[in-house]
């Protein structure tokens, strides 16, 4: 079987600090993808709505105050001034750019979406994904949260192929709950899941490495969560801890709840040897059960 990695890479995860001054986060989020590029990561993430406070309470929503609309693309920059801030800074930093996820409005529909934008080291934009579960939860006394109130679902299945490293996967935040969309994108050969996020102090205490360390391990492919750094005086804490997780589920870098980057670089040697030792690949019963990545997949809008 050929590599999944065709040759080593440096991933970097950026936990920003973000605020309500959209500039100032634009701004801050070059900063540190150039600090990334400078250590040589050849492929750098931002985290979960990177360019605005990821700020919710029921019945009065924020998310339109930051929204931008990316159709038809590329947009003028009066439209979206944060996809053409990322497409500079791929070309900047001459690395992939995965520009962890910004509110979206689509006039067409008057419709908002939570999206992921990712450029090439030229600056072009290669894949767009829309979350496609919407983080709808109620834990008595803990946390209730509904982002159906205010955003629409994407609609699709995202990988990406990065022609001198191989297939990845994007998806966002609650999306990692859902191990279908791993479980495809490991049988289509992608050899990293990336999820931008922003877990909270509840779930992400109870779930967030379990659940980074568990789309590893079955999948026996690495993966990658970048949140926004934790900020306990906003009206909603992220949990932090951005982590890079090999093949074998061990994690290689973590990050604290500040603002960080953390850094791995990702071998085919290491999927191959998980792989080899434990054969999941040649031992599933596609007679006992489905194949998930052969039903019906939708990778268009």
């Amino acid at each position: 079987m050929a590599a999944l990695l065709k040759k080593p890479l440096k991933l970097a995860l950026i936990q920003l600090a973000t605020g309500s001054d959209k500039a100032a986060n634009l701004s801050r989020a070059r900063s540190r993808a150039l600090e990334a590029a400078e250590k040589g990561a050849s492929l750098i993430v931002l985290p979960e709505c990177f360019n605005s406070p990821y700020i919710y309470v029921s019945g009065c929503q924020y998310f339109p105050k930051y929204a931008e609309s990316l159709l038809p693309s590329p947009p003028s920059k009066e439209k979206s001034v944060s996809f053409h801030a990322l497409s500079d800074l791929a070309r900047e930093t001459n690395a992939y750019l995965l520009g962890g996820s910004i509110p979206e409005y689509e006039t067409s529909s008057n419709k908002y979406f939570n999206t992921s934008l990712m450029f090439n080291p030229k600056g072009e934009l290669i894949a767009t994904h829309r979350k496609v579960h919407l983080f709808d939860i109620d834990i008595p006394g803990k946390i209730t949260f509904k982002e159906s109130e205010i955003l629409s679902p994407g609609n699709k299945v995202t990988l990406v192929d990065l022609p001198e490293y191989g297939k990845i996967a994007l998806a966002i935040c609650y999306d990692i709950r859902f191990p279908e969309l791993a479980t495809i994108a490991a049988r289509k050969h992608c050899f990293l899941l990336l999820y931008p996020g922003a877990f909270n102090l509840t779930t992400g205490a109870l779930h967030w490495s379990l659940q980074a360390r568990a789309r590893a391990m079955d999948n026996q492919v690495y993966v990658g969560l970048c949140s926004p750094a934790r900020d306990m005086e906003a009206s909603y804490n992220a949990w932090g801890h951005s982590m890079i997780v090999d093949p074998n589920a061990a994690v290689m870098s973590e990050a604290g709840e500040n603002e960080e980057v953390v850094y791995a670089d990702l071998e085919e040697k290491t999927i191959e040897q998980t792989r080899k030792g434990i054969p999941l690949q040649t031992q599933r019963r596609f007679d006992v059960y489905p194949d998930v990545s052969e039903g019906k997949i939708r990778y268009e809008e």
